[in-house]
């Protein structure tokens, strides 16, 4: 749970600086914050698919096909389930939120807490980064999850004050509640050599979310989380 654990200081972090020390970035500082942290998904999310093809040219073009396969289907079982439809009304309610406190003033303690909660709990990194952490230990999705969220804390705790932090321990609670499921399947993915394809999956994940980040593509990242599930279920059914 290194990745979680990062993820929860992000916030209080965030949090603390937000009330006592620092004032809202410059929109030049968040600019080349954004490219940064865009720069370094890049290299996370091919870094994990890098790690996850191995053996000779067949066996990896193999792998890359599964890949595809398993983002395909994914896709088209997650448009099929709403997913991403479901997030954008999550993501709706919490803009909701923020729209009256700009208009009313500092919102109450419990708002900054469920709305920073649903945010912070329902991003699709807090699916694929736990997953990946166990299997491997690739902490790094949620290392940038940690920073993103550490900067919207920091805002979100001058709207809505000390609640923000407290949203932590939710984050905790689910990203946690992930990491033991992940780890309780994880020795079967191994035993029947299935990790490496989640791995590669959610490496190519990281990847979209770093062009969400710079802004060079709209992805409905939601839709495509069934493909974790598809990706061992076809390296399964081609062995």
């Amino acid at each position: 749970m290194t990745g979680t654990i990062l993820n929860v200081l992000g916030i209080v972090v965030g949090s603390i600086l937000g009330l006592r020390w620092v004032k809202q970035m410059t929109p030049r500082h968040q600019m080349m914050l954004k490219v940064w942290l865009g720069i370094f998904a890049v290299i996370v999310g091919l870094a994990l698919v890098w790690k996850s093809l191995s053996g000779g040219i067949w066996p990896v073009f193999r792998q890359l096909i599964i890949l595809v396969l398993a983002l395909t289907f994914g896709r088209l079982a997650g448009k099929g389930l709403g997913i991403q439809k479901w997030l954008n009304r999550v993501g709706e309610f919490a803009k909701r939120r923020m729209a009256d406190v700009q208009e009313k003033g500092l919102g109450k303690p419990n708002e900054g807490f469920v709305t920073c909660t649903v945010l912070f709990c329902f991003a699709p990194l807090a699916l694929i980064g736990p997953v990946l952490d166990e299997l491997g230990n690739h902490w790094q999705p949620l290392a940038i999850k940690a920073v993103m969220d550490g900067l919207g804390a920091m805002a979100f705790v001058n709207m809505f004050g000390k609640g923000v932090i407290l949203s932590a321990l939710p984050v905790l609670a689910w990203q946690g509640t992930i990491s033991i499921l992940a780890r309780s399947i994880a020795p079967f993915l191994y035993d029947h050599s299935l990790a490496d394809s989640v791995v590669g999956v959610g490496g190519l994940l990281v990847f979209c979310v770093s062009l969400v980040i710079l802004e060079l593509k709209k992805i409905e990242l939601g839709d495509y989380l069934p493909s974790l599930i598809f990706a061992p279920l076809f390296t399964w059914l081609w062995h």
